[in-house]
């Protein structure tokens, strides 16, 4: 049988449980599957070791810089730095004429963000998450009966402060709210009650009182948003190739890092 927390060895260093459990609280994952917590950490922190082994290698000396006022790199994270600057190369900047092409191709990417004009009813995660289905079917019927009965319903039954307005919300705006609702009330027409909708609050019932989808933005303005966005891009590539030519010439051992 494989132990829980196999060791890590990475070109013979050992990555101690004790420092991969440490690293592991800083990887969420589902409270049922804590090993996947465990394995991301065991990951970055293999990657690290590699990342600090090549700086060694090419003779590389800590330089720590001031990354934010009163806050120094350690002596690790300088290296690491040092590395980076030197060996990853992205891809030169795209030009005008290719994030045009971008642009016209996918004008929809590039629009103002919407606005909302919605109400909702809202029933809090229980441990009896049955019961509370149970009872936001039981609304949910009643409102299918009765739209007319949303603002009556929400100060009855819903767990948000706006309960106390019919469960009126107001304006939104893309972004003003976690990206299930949105995309709940996206579902909608004007007028309409959803089903159910799940987020980490609950569950909702929205009901969609006006949009106002944004216009596309002129090219101008997300110009300087896709020049940034392609040199991310481009260095985010660059970066996974270097790490994967680490990892092609390096022993690693108790972890699987061809994904990283």
């Amino acid at each position: 049988m494989k132990p829980l927390l196999p060791p890590v060895f990475v070109n013979g260093i050992e990555i101690s449980p004790e420092r991969i459990a440490a690293e592991a609280q800083n990887h969420p994952a589902p409270k049922a599957k804590p090993g996947l917590a465990w394995k991301a950490a065991a990951r970055a922190l293999a990657i690290r070791e590699l990342m600090l082994q090549e700086a060694r290698a090419r003779g590389l000396s800590p330089d720590p810089v001031e990354i934010a006022p009163g806050q120094v790199e350690t002596h690790d994270e300088a290296l690491i730095r040092q590395l980076s600057d030197m060996a990853i190369t992205p891809a030169p900047a795209a030009d005008e004429a290719a994030l045009r092409r971008i642009y016209d191709a996918h004008p929809d990417r590039f629009r103002a963000p919407s606005l909302y004009e919605a109400a909702h009813i809202l029933f809090p995660r229980q441990n009896d998450m049955a019961r509370v289905r149970a009872h936001v079917d039981a609304v949910l019927a009643q409102l299918r009966e009765n739209p007319r009965r949303f603002a009556e319903l929400a100060r009855s039954h819903s767990a948000c402060s706006s309960r106390d307005n019919g469960g009126v919300l107001g304006q939104l705006a893309q972004g003003d709210t976690v990206p299930e609702f949105e995309a709940g009330m996206d579902a909608l027409r004007e007028g309409q009650i959803s089903d159910p909708v799940e987020t980490r609050f609950g569950l909702h019932l929205i009901r969609l009182d006006a949009r106002a989808r944004g216009d596309v933005l002129p090219f101008g303005a997300v110009l300087p948003r896709l020049r940034d966005a392609h040199a991310k891009a481009a260095w985010a590539r660059a970066a996974a190739q270097f790490t994967a030519d680490l990892v092609a010439k390096s022993s690693i051992e108790g972890v699987q890092l061809q994904a990283a």
